[in-house]
């Protein structure tokens, strides 16, 4: 269970290093657009997107649709703050609420989200009620993150428990959907929305950055704000973490540096053709 008001904090302490590093989140945002309808569009659309952090995909989505009204959401402050700062476009109005509390009570011809619904305590409510204001033509694209992500360092602490002889039922951050999961999530919201026929495209992608330290791998984390935010307790004994930076740097290290895996999923959810 994610503690909102503890991810919240996180990611407006660090919305001003967030872009610095968050390069696979950037990535990620610029595949979306790929996967958008009607590339290039000057019809006046009504876009939502959810979870728009320092508004780099918001900006994305301005080029791509300039005469759209686009409702850019998301959870932090202080993101809010630093999309509004470098995004002026007049059609753009940005809100600083949670999704999974609010009840949008407009149809919108496109929701977009790009790495935020990892987020949600409850997913499939959530997509079920947001493919309930798709407009008929309307399309629901978001990208998010798989169970493969951070493979390296959840087979660390695991290792690291077992070596250490801890009886701990813990991990160091929330798990993610394997991709089939994720896609079941999706048909189960459809079939719950009783949303207009619905089809789902989907694709998965890993992401690989390479760190020279391990300790430079956590930074990271921590620069974006991704810091394990779960009401659960995880293991913090110095002890612990030592004997982890040590297997992951022995395991998980080659020429490049020490590696970390980004799972990436990619849905595209529209009208059957």
């Amino acid at each position: 269970m994610i503690d909102k008001r503890l991810l919240s904090k996180r990611f407006s302490e660090h919305a001003k290093t967030y872009d610095a590093y968050a390069n696979v989140q950037k990535s990620m945002a610029k595949q979306l657009v790929d996967l958008l309808p009607q590339k290039n569009s000057n019809q006046k659309i009504n876009i939502l997107e959810i979870g728009c952090g320092t508004g780099y995909l918001t900006r994305l989505l301005v080029k791509t649709f300039p005469n759209a009204a686009i409702t850019a959401v998301d959870l932090a402050p202080g993101m809010v703050e630093v999309a509004k700062n470098m995004t002026k476009e007049v059609g753009v109005t940005f809100l600083c609420a949670d999704i999974e509390e609010m009840s949008p009570n407009e149809n919108y011809d496109l929701i977009i989200s790009n790495a935020t619904f990892q987020w949600l305590n409850n997913l499939p409510a959530t997509l079920e009620k947001l493919l309930t204001r798709l407009t008929p033509e309307g399309s629901l694209i978001f990208s998010t993150f798989g169970n493969k992500t951070f493979q390296e360092l959840h087979m660390s602490y695991e290792h690291a428990k077992a070596k250490l002889q801890l009886a701990i039922d813990s991990s160091p951050g929330q798990m993610f959907y394997a991709l089939d999961e994720l896609s079941k999530v999706c048909e189960e919201a459809i079939h719950s929305s009783k949303a207009f026929p619905l089809e789902i495209t989907k694709m998965e992608k890993l992401e690989l950055e390479f760190f020279q330290t391990v300790r430079e791998f956590f930074t990271s984390i921590k620069k974006i704000g991704a810091a394990n935010s779960n009401k659960e307790n995880y293991c913090q004994r110095p002890s612990f973490f030592r004997e982890l930076i040590n297997i992951y740097d022995k395991e998980y290290r080659n020429e490049s540096g020490v590696k970390a895996t980004y799972h990436c999923l990619f849905f595209k959810i529209k009208k059957h053709d």
